[in-house]
């Protein structure tokens, strides 16, 4: 253990005449990361803690945002075993990184970058979790159900919006969202094209939550699943503006609306060319 702590401040030692790093950035991020390591072998957390939180600083100033927030997880790993109001802190820290990440990349080239939003997102709710901050979780869980169904990625939205649902009803501050998550999953159902996938859907959600089942939203995808299955446009059109106009659709409502309403008239289209 001696020797791990000795290699420790070795590494720190060399960083000491640099100041703030000057230009060798990488080269201080390499001796913080074997410093780091040495403090964990010698299961000094605090001071594997401090490391980690020099190393993230260090990414910092080279622009290395993920570089960054993966430092402060780690800080925050260590000093959960020492001190948990730190830990808190590293993790809060690392999970504003993800998400800052997830919108840079979603602003610079919006569908190109999507993807990757998604994946900073995803990292962001995984934080959340595992320190059981379930609000945080569901908030970042929910970016990504919403950028997956944009890039038709209707399956892994769906089980988003259902699982939160499902998980909302037990909570008496979340139950009153879950009209809102189920609405939300049967519209990538109804994306889909598919009226036995939507019909199912309802069931199950009115089984899931049978106050469900007298709500505008319920009875929203129920005519909407009507009008699909009946190929009819002008009915599916009026019950979209009955309902914007006592509940206005936000912009994500309205894109998967109108995917739904293209399909519907390519279908049209492409029966009066058989005809």
């Amino acid at each position: 253990m001696g020797d791990h702590l000795g290699r420790a401040e070795e590494f720190e030692k060399k960083l000491n005449g640099w100041g703030i790093f000057g230009s060798k950035y990488e080269d201080a991020a390499d001796l913080l990361e074997k410093a780091a390591n040495s403090y964990k072998l010698a299961k000094s957390w605090d001071q594997a803690g401090k490391a980690y939180l020099k190393l993230a600083d260090c990414h910092l100033k080279s622009d290395s945002k993920h570089d960054a927030a993966n430092a402060y997880a780690e800080a925050a790993k260590y000093y959960k075993k020492v001190d948990t109001n730190e830990a808190a802190s590293c993790l809060e820290r690392a999970v504003n990184i993800f998400c800052e990440i997830g919108r840079l990349n979603m602003a610079a080239r919006y569908y190109k970058k999507i993807d990757q939003a998604i994946v900073y997102y995803e990292k962001a709710a995984e934080f959340f979790q595992n320190e059981e901050v379930t609000t945080s979780a569901n908030q970042c869980n929910l970016k990504v159900a919403q950028y997956a169904s944009q890039l038709e990625q209707y399956e892994k939205a769906i089980k988003i919006y259902e699982d939160i649902a499902r998980h909302s009803l037990g909570n008496n501050l979340l139950k009153y969202g879950v009209k809102g998550h189920l609405l939300n999953a049967g519209m990538c159902h109804l994306c889909k094209a598919d009226v036995v996938s939507i019909t199912n859907a309802l069931e199950k959600y009115q089984d899931l939550d049978p106050t469900f089942t007298g709500t505008r939203e319920c009875k929203f995808l129920s005519d909407l699943a009507a009008a699909i299955d009946e190929e009819d446009i002008a009915k599916f059109t009026d019950v979209v503006k009955e309902f914007d106009s006592m509940t206005p659709l936000d912009s994500w409502k309205t894109t998967m609306l109108l995917r739904v309403k293209e399909k519907l008239k390519a279908k049209e289209l492409e029966e009066d060319d058989l005809t």
